[in-house]
């Protein structure tokens, strides 16, 4: 089978498009053919061996996590699935084995994602039947992004009338933030270059601050000087935060999903991808209420995957990037 492999550690250039063995099914795992991937930078940072540690790879390594696609083959002891479901949802590299759990429990393995076919444990909430009315694309747009937007509003606490700053609102979790707090009436102010202000507008956002020629917590606090409830940084390394931190109001919440992670001294608190049961069936559900819309702006069949990779690196990006099947 096709399959987008990174041969060693390091950037872009170390990725290929390579004909693998089509992975089987063990004990307690799934076999999946891929309809949709969704690319994230994680799957980047792990080749370049930022984790190398933690997560120690063996190469060729097929790149990817999140998915939508149809089972095709179950290995023995699994009830949960039959071949034909559809399903979505998302995997780590059994080399992650170490930050697992911090996913989900049990933890979610597969042999990658960006592939014709790939294997996951089936005994996971990181998977999910998918319903008639989500599509394959719609749904591989999701796990990552809704599974990291879910602990944040958990988190958040977060009710009608709050106002929160979304640093870096139009990237694909931003694209899951958004909307969910805005479904619960808090009022997002949200940073958008002014290309993508209509994009996180339609999202739900209240506001924008155009980051690149305006100082976000300067105008923060000229539009609102009580200071805001919460700030949400999906973007910003750590040592860049404790000078926006200054907009939130004393007793606010300070959140963060970025790498790296700011010192606990700053106050933000950081929150991590965790699907719990039941999670990836919400996350459905609020598809299927036209809570979450798709942002999938770009979509790259399997043969252009590595280009789809480097326009992940090196250009700007508006929601989520596909690589279909």
């Amino acid at each position: 089978m096709k399959a987008v492999v990174a041969r060693g550690y390091g950037g872009v250039e170390v990725l290929e498009v390579a004909d693998v063995p089509v992975p089987l099914p063990g004990p307690g795992q799934i076999q999946v053919r891929i309809a949709a991937a969704g690319l994230s930078p994680a799957d980047l940072r792990v080749v370049s061996g930022a984790f190398k540690e933690a997560v120690p790879l063996e190469f060729p390594h097929v790149l990817g996590s999140d998915f939508a696609g149809t089972v095709t083959a179950v290995g023995p002891a699994v009830e949960r699935f039959s071949p034909g479901d559809e399903i979505f949802g998302l995997g780590q590299a059994r080399a992650a084995a170490g930050m697992a759990s911090l996913v989900s429990t049990p933890p979610s393995f597969t042999t990658g994602t960006v592939a014709e076919y790939a294997v996951f444990d089936a005994d996971t909430p990181a998977l999910a039947l998918r319903p008639a009315g989500l599509s394959a694309e719609h749904a591989a747009s999701l796990p990552i992004a809704a599974l990291t937007a879910l602990p944040l509003l958990r988190a958040g606490a977060f009710t009608l009338g709050m106002k929160a700053l979304v640093i870096g609102a139009a990237g694909g979790v931003g694209g899951a933030v958004v909307p969910l707090l805005a479904a619960q009436g808090v009022h997002v102010i949200a940073t958008a270059l002014p290309a993508d202000e209509g994009y996180v507008r339609g999202l739900g956002a209240s506001e924008t601050i155009d980051y690149r020629s305006a100082d976000v917590a300067a105008e923060t606090l000229s539009r609102h000087p009580g200071g805001i409830d919460a700030l949400i940084n999906l973007a910003l390394p750590g040592p860049a935060l404790p000078a926006v931190a200054r907009v939130v109001r004393p007793g606010g919440r300070l959140l963060n999903i970025a790498f790296p992670a700011p010192a606990p001294a700053t106050g933000f608190e950081t929150v991590y991808t965790n699907a719990r049961p039941g999670d990836l069936e919400e996350v459905a559900a609020l598809v299927l209420k036209g809570v979450l819309p798709s942002t999938a702006t770009r979509r790259y069949p399997l043969a252009e995957a590595v280009r789809a990779y480097r326009d992940l690196e090196h250009t700007h990006v508006r929601g989520k990037l596909l690589v279909t099947g």
